[in-house]
């Protein structure tokens, strides 16, 4: 059973939703990063998503462009991006963690070299936005062959063909992006997302999660009513913005992003209760 299986299974067996909490490798720094990352779980991230840097993310909004831009500017890479994850599983072997990305830097390392890396390294899944399912020779099936789980956005436009299509080589679970446009943009509404999560379940098994526009404990314990996860990156990524001083890390830069993400874990914890 993969990490991603017996997190969910646990999940389950609690009776509870889970928060899967998304942070950009190297912002502000890689320590300060590497620090956050460390103390995510505790906080109550049950999933963690790890932004690989990139120059041009396309499917993300203002917050965390302004991210990458940081992290980049810092000396951020993907080699240092795997060699956090490293890190983090010298004391952590059991949360899952997702890398998250763009083709671009990944073929320019080599695939092959990438996927067993990043296996290596102790990730777990992958979410790749630019690579449609239509060439998942590229990417996506020597990802599973390595062992690591790919991992599929699905939008209100998805219709059941495409929800078909898409389904086939997915795993880990299911990455439902509640509104339209880039991270960080708007929120949808109880009903929709209900509907949304109701309809993706008709067509698999794997766990579904929810994310874009959860920003409060609130909106996440909406979320977590009626999906197995609750994704939350903006809104992290914001809270450490807000603690930088000229673009660098403060005393309380880590505390602050993990102040917010204690609370969502508590919105999330009593949504079913």
């Amino acid at each position: 059973m993969s990490r991603l299986q017996a997190k969910f299974a646990d999940l389950k067996a609690q009776g509870r939703s889970g928060l899967v909490t998304f942070v950009t490798a190297g912002d502000p720094d890689m320590a300060t990063a590497t620090e956050l990352v460390k103390g995510l779980p505790g906080a109550g991230a049950d999933v963690i998503e790890i932004g690989m840097p990139f120059t041009d993310p396309m499917a993300d909004g203002p917050a965390i462009q302004a991210a990458n831009i940081r992290a980049l500017a810092g000396g951020a890479t993907l080699q240092k991006t795997l060699d956090l994850v490293r890190d983090f599983r010298r004391s952590d072997d059991t949360t899952p963690i997702v890398l998250m990305g763009y083709f671009n830097p990944i073929y320019s390392r080599g695939v092959d070299k990438f996927v067993k890396d990043a296996k290596d390294a102790g990730a777990d899944g992958l979410i790749v936005v630019d690579t449609p399912a239509e060439e998942d020779d590229e990417l996506c099936l020597p990802a599973r062959a390595a062992g690591l789980d790919f991992i599929r956005l699905i939008t209100p436009t998805t219709d059941a063909k495409r929800l078909e299509t898409v389904m086939t080589n997915t795993g880990g679970f299911v990455y439902y992006v509640s509104v339209n446009g880039i991270t960080g943009a708007g929120s949808a509404t109880e009903d929709a997302v209900t509907n949304a999560v109701g309809r993706i379940k008709k067509a698999t098994d794997l766990p579904v999660a929810v994310g874009f526009g959860i920003r409060t404990p609130e909106q996440a314990a909406a979320v977590a009513k009626v999906a197995d996860a609750a994704v939350v990156g903006s809104a992290i990524i914001q809270r450490i913005e807000t603690s930088l001083k000229d673009g660098k890390a403060t005393a309380g830069t880590v505390e602050n992003a993990l102040s917010l993400v204690r609370d969502l874990a508590a919105g999330v914890r009593g949504a079913r209760k």
